[in-house]
């Protein structure tokens, strides 16, 4: 009886574990880059600023500087039919665009900004080092 209780609660992990409450995916996402004096990292340079990163995560990553101490990374596979993997793209310095569904993010903190989506864009960490010249973004 243990073993069944157990064998039933291994499952339940793994089936738990496969999306995230954006209904994206999870994928392996390890990416490492130096930006200080990097020409193609420039946008990062200033709030407002992104760059877009392909082959990351499930449709490619949009990495955004909120503000002079802040970056954020977002998967740009859109929370609207996730298994299409449509990806956003930055239209104004504040927003994405699904160009398959119409809906709006904003790229402050990914959130739906129409009623398409009812759900943010899928989240990566991302650390800064002290000097500012590297950025990771992992999961």
């Amino acid at each position: 009886m243990n073993r069944i209780a157990l064998l039933v609660g291994i499952c339940l992990i793994f089936v738990s574990c496969g999306k995230d409450p954006s209904g994206v995916p999870d994928v392996p996402v390890s990416f490492r880059a130096t930006i200080f004096g990097n020409p193609q990292y420039s946008g990062l340079s200033v709030p407002g600023g992104y760059v877009e990163v392909p082959g990351q995560g499930v449709a490619g990553l949009i990495i955004y500087r909120t503000d002079f101490r802040g970056l954020v990374a977002y998967d740009r596979c859109s929370t609207v039919n996730p298994e299409k993997e449509c990806a956003v793209h930055v239209t104004t310095v504040f927003t994405a665009t699904d160009p398959c569904s119409g809906a709006i993010f904003s790229l402050l903190d990914g959130s739906p900004q129409n009623n398409i989506a009812t759900k943010p864009l899928k989240t990566y960490y991302v650390t800064e080092s002290s000097n500012g010249q590297q950025i990771s973004v992992s999961n």
